[in-house]
């Protein structure tokens, strides 16, 4: 159940629905915004019904969501959520351009870093790169973003390497859709004050994008972007595609911005620039480019 308070609603009223909640055995979820406080019922929330919360002081309405998602639902937030990384908006009305190369970073607002990449190739010679390698190549990439006062988001493939970023000061952590389904990892993220980029892995729907994210939010990190990098396509010279039908959803269902990864993504015939555009009118707040 999603409670919205009335505007600047004061803390005794804010006390007195988190004192229903909890009477039901239930756990509250507060979130602050500049006007409203949003106050999430998790739990079995049939125990507890809308025209009680409601009735309470300085309540504004009460909503009981019926999707897997609540706090990171359009019922909780009407509105889209921005999230702010060093002046750069994601969820602004301006599209962010991410690129993946220091050398053309004055041509972006921010970098895409991959610095613990792995190539499965069973041919591939990945003992040239050390471990320490990549960390020192990662902090030199931060550094040097950092100096021309753009963010980075950095890719991370392993929960160990959560704090390898945090010590880099990586603005976003990255993480890429086959940890979509890493619980462990979701509680980790959750609790940092960090914004995260939560990728939809390509056999996913955009249901267990959004219960994923719901995760991450429960835990008390609500600075989240939606990332898509593909999904299976139907040919197999082409066998990833930009799910434009997941992101028109979840732009639908949820708050939270959403970022297309292009970065190598192939399309069929479908050129670059063509695929840009087509991210942009699924309605993408940020998009990685090669």
């Amino acid at each position: 159940m999603i409670i919205v308070m009335q505007k600047y609603a004061d803390e005794a009223a804010v006390a007195a629905v988190v004192a229903l909640i909890r009477s039901r055995g239930l756990q509250e979820h507060i979130s602050r915004g500049e006007e409203r406080t949003i106050i999430g019922a998790v739990g079995d929330e049939r125990i507890l019904q809308p025209q009680e919360a409601a009735a309470l002081p300085q309540v504004e309405r009460a909503i009981r969501v019926l999707d897997d998602w609540r706090i990171v639902s359009r019922e909780a937030q009407p509105e889209d959520s921005v999230i702010r990384v060093r002046g750069v908006a994601f969820g602004g009305e301006k599209c962010v351009r991410i690129g993946v190369r220091t050398a053309d970073m004055a041509a972006f607002d921010a970098l895409y870093s991959d610095p613990f990449f792995v190539d499965n190739h069973p041919y591939a010679d990945n003992g040239r790169i050390s471990e320490k390698e990549q960390i020192r190549a990662m902090r030199e990439t931060v550094a040097a973003c950092h100096r021309a006062e753009k963010p980075v988001l950095v890719r991370i493939r392993d929960v160990r390497q959560i704090a390898h970023a945090l010590q880099a000061e990586a603005d976003v952590l990255y993480l890429g859709g086959e940890l979509m389904t890493n619980r462990a990892l979701q509680e980790e993220v959750g609790r940092l004050n960090t914004p995260l980029v939560l990728c939809k892995d390509k056999h996913h729907t955009y249901r267990q994008w959004l219960v994923a994210a719901e995760q991450i939010a429960l835990k008390g990190n609500a600075q989240i972007i939606l990332g898509e990098a593909g999904t299976l396509s139907f040919t197999a010279e082409y066998p990833h595609r930009l799910d434009v039908e997941a992101v028109v959803q979840v732009r639908r269902l949820s708050h939270l911005p959403v970022l297309a990864n292009l970065h190598g993504l192939q399309h069929g015939a479908m050129p670059s620039a063509v695929l840009h555009k087509l991210a942009l009118a699924a309605g993408v707040h940020a998009v990685v480019l090669d």
